[in-house]
């Protein structure tokens, strides 16, 4: 088991079907984690994990969320970036404003915010992980999905970009890209799925938290395909 404990790890989307699983798994790691959402169920509080409610949409919702999250030292050893969103369904000259900006603002404008605010830190230390879930979606587009494409292809360029960037500071970025996610929310979405070919929430966080260990130290840009068997 990937031991993580002195490190401190900041978890977005935490309070969803997958931000929970990740939660859990980095806290049976050691890990101290800060665990951020828009808001959290009043029984989730757990041992070892700050819950900080925060609108990662908007440059103040992040500086709040650092400002109530983190120790006075600022250390983050690492960022599992899960917020994000789905929305869609039609064809790009039938997509609405709306549509498209709330998928640009969910999906990549909180992920610009995001890795921007935990770098300087980072970059301090020589020392940081960075994976962001990312979406099949965004390398393979489906038809009717164009705000939701787009903004997931985004995301995985700024993570390819950090790593870029990241080299000398001692800092790996990576992506996870899920095809459909096992969750209760999607079940009734989609009723008549075959589930069993979906991924469940617990096998994406295996491979979250294998890319913020010593063991993947040399694995950074990589865009990791769990697409189950779908």
């Amino acid at each position: 088991m990937t031991d993580l404990t002195n490190r401190t790890v900041l978890i977005t989307g935490a309070s969803g079907g997958l931000g929970r699983s990740v939660t859990e798994i980095f806290l049976s790691a050691g890990a101290s984690v800060v665990a951020v959402a828009l808001d959290f169920p009043e029984t989730s509080a757990k041992p070892a994990c700050t819950q900080v409610a925060a609108d990662l949409t908007t440059a103040q919702g992040v500086s709040d969320m650092l400002a109530a999250g983190l120790e006075p030292s600022g250390r983050i050893d690492a960022l599992v970036h899960v917020t994000g969103g789905f929305a869609g369904g039609a064809p790009v000259h039938e997509t609405d404003e709306a549509t498209w900006d709330h998928m640009m603002n969910l999906n990549l404008k909180a992920a610009f915010l995001v890795t921007r605010a935990v770098l300087s830190p980072m970059i301090d230390a020589g020392y940081g992980r960075i994976v962001a879930v990312g979406a099949r979606a965004g390398a393979d587009p489906a038809a009717g999905l164009s705000a939701y494409n787009v903004s997931k292809a985004g995301l995985h360029m700024l993570i390819r970009t950090i790593a870029l960037e990241g080299k000398r500071h001692g800092i790996t970025a990576n992506a996870v890209m899920p095809s459909i996610i096992d969750t209760p929310a999607n079940r009734k979405a989609m009723p008549k799925a075959d589930f069993s070919k979906w991924v469940a929430p617990m096998s994406i966080a295996r491979q979250i938290l294998w890319l913020c260990s010593e063991e993947a130290s040399d694995v950074s840009g990589a865009l990791l395909p769990v697409y189950g068997r779908s």
